[in-house]
């Protein structure tokens, strides 16, 4: 399964009504699981990281594993440079050879938003033009962890959403190559009950009105119908991160418990590799709706 350009397979996606996944890693097992369980599903994938796991993991070395996967596998794996705040970052995430980059500022004011994202999608088109940027309107939250409430500001109510007019302007005045509205998507996911339901209906607004690529953030939670709803409307990439994260978890603490005595990292992580494997797997096989 020879890789294409990413722009090229998240048109195809649009076409197709299907959507490709986004994962995040903060470490090579992580990475291992996502690779092998898009793999075995023959699907592109894109990693991510966010400016904590860049810091962790280191930018350039990251990319270097993700290239090194593509290159020698042949197999469209890319690397996004995930909720990127601020110009520095953005300029790392170039030179260090990323795909793609989000800039995040859902934050701000949207006429602000709009100024500082056209700055970043100047810059890094100058120095590569292959590089795909996201742009975000709406504040979603920013924690990929299970929580109790919705985190404060997160744009929840109908009033707060994008709406396809903000979308519409954001694209022209910025030049994103794909957009992540706030479309009652949040970061994270509950402990015990699903997240907030997506408003459809607004997706295909926002998806016709932008005429770009959307990109859904803050996955992890949603309703499998819910997905495919947002798929048949518009969405092209989905972002997942909290779910593999408790796979994680619970993967090394069922590896520490079968091998208590256990110091070698390689024979307790495989149990993490497997849980993180399992679920991307799944999120895989339905955003590409195979059976």
């Amino acid at each position: 399964m020879k890789p294409q350009a990413l722009e090229k397979i998240l048109k195809d996606a649009r076409e197709k009504k299907i959507a490709v996944g986004h994962f995040n890693i903060s470490d090579f097992a992580g990475l291992k699981a996502i690779f092998e369980a898009a793999k075995e599903l023959a699907v592109p994938v894109v990693i991510g990281t966010s400016e904590g796991e860049r810091s962790f993991l280191g930018a350039r070395q990251a990319a270097a594993a993700v290239r090194s996967l593509r290159e020698e596998h042949e197999f469209p794996i890319f690397l996004n440079a995930d909720h990127t705040h601020s110009f520095e970052k953005v300029k790392e995430a170039v030179a260090a050879g990323y795909d793609a980059i989000l800039f995040d500022g859902g934050k701000l004011p949207l006429e602000e938003n709009i100024r500082e994202t056209k700055k970043v999608v100047e810059y890094v088109k100058s120095k590569n033009p292959t590089i795909l940027v996201e742009g975000e309107i709406g504040y979603i939250g920013s924690s990929s962890e299970v929580f109790k409430e919705i985190p404060e500001g997160a744009a929840i109510r109908p009033e707060d959403l994008t709406t396809a007019e903000q979308a519409k302007e954001f694209v022209e005045k910025t030049g994103v190559d794909l957009l992540a509205p706030a479309v009652g998507n949040i970061h994270g996911m509950f402990a015990n009950a699903p997240n907030p339901r997506l408003d459809i209906a607004r997706i295909a607004e926002i998806r016709v009105a932008a005429g770009v690529p959307l990109v859904l953030h803050g996955g992890s939670g949603i309703l499998d119908e819910d997905f495919l709803g947002a798929i048949n409307a518009g969405i092209s990439l989905v972002h997942i991160n909290t779910e593999i994260r408790v796979a994680w978890r619970k993967g090394l603490e069922e590896g520490l418990k079968r091998h208590p005595d256990e110091i070698s990292p390689h024979k307790v992580l495989p149990s993490a590799v497997d849980a993180v494997k399992k679920v991307v797997k799944a999120r895989l096989a339905l955003f590409n709706r195979i059976s």
